[in-house]
């Protein structure tokens, strides 16, 4: 009883945890170059369960095992699905869109003052009042000479991101590539950030002027991922108040003298 009061609990606990991620991907099914999570979860490991002092067999020590059981499932780890969302034809100048495997490299300063270089694949940029090429959450896109400097904001750039201004070279956007996507980690803001296994490679595909790739959410999917979660997390409840009255029966009705 004891061990399905847990599982139950185990089990909500869950739900819950993938609710959040579901929760997650349908807020952001709009946002530029988003990346769905996906959860992976993982059994606990098996105990082998044994009879015990079976009153059957009071004249002989008898441990005879019964089948292994489980506790249920948990949360392992969530997945970044980078596969390419649909490309949007914008026709801004400022719009930019990577066909194939790649991201655009930014500059983060945070609250402390620290720089440091992180990943998106949003290519919705602007500029600021210095004609500094930016993100729109205010990041300076990264070149390869630094920050780019657009001097009459009259941008074009090619397919290897080679920045133009009225036909004269500016710099190149910093693309770069990864072979262990999975090693990247979420930094807010629709931004990546590497750790010490991130491998980084050259920078392969193209880049489209006047296209953003939408995010690779599927809202529908998620939506019946949503409903069905909320009925799983319905059912374990269930369960708990359903082990919590047998419980309190168990304590004060079953132990009490007639």
């Amino acid at each position: 009883m004891i061990r399905g009061l847990y599982t139950s609990a185990v089990g909500m606990m869950t739900q819950m945890q993938k609710m959040d991620v579901v929760s997650n991907n349908i807020a952001n099914a709009d946002t530029t170059g988003f990346k769905k999570d996906t959860v992976v979860v993982r059994s606990f490991s098996e105990e082998l369960a044994k009879r015990l002092d079976d009153p059957k067999y009071r004249l002989i020590k008898f441990n005879q095992g019964i089948g292994n059981m489980s506790l249920g499932v948990f949360v392992d780890e969530v997945y970044t699905d980078f596969s390419t969302g649909a490309m949007e034809e914008t026709n801004g100048s400022l719009d930019f869109a990577i066909s194939g495997d790649g991201f655009f490299a930014v500059s983060v300063t945070d609250r402390n003052g620290e720089t440091t270089e992180k990943y998106t694949r949003d290519g919705s940029f602007t500029l600021d009042a210095e004609n500094n090429l930016r993100t729109t959450e205010g990041n300076y896109v990264v070149g390869e000479g630094g920050n780019i400097n657009i001097p009459n904001g009259i941008i074009t750039v090619d397919e290897n991101g080679n920045v133009y201004s009225n036909n004269e070279f500016v710099d190149r956007i910093k693309l770069v590539d990864f072979a262990n996507k999975e090693s990247l980690r979420k930094a807010g803001d629709n931004l990546y950030e590497t750790i010490d296994e991130s491998e980084q490679l050259d920078f392969t595909g193209r880049v489209i002027q006047g296209r953003v790739e939408s995010s690779n959410v599927n809202p529908v999917q998620e939506m019946v991922k949503m409903i069905s979660l909320a009925r799983n997390y319905e059912a374990n409840q269930k369960m708990i108040q359903t082990h919590d009255t047998t419980l309190n029966r168990a304590v004060n009705d079953i132990g009490r003298k007639q």
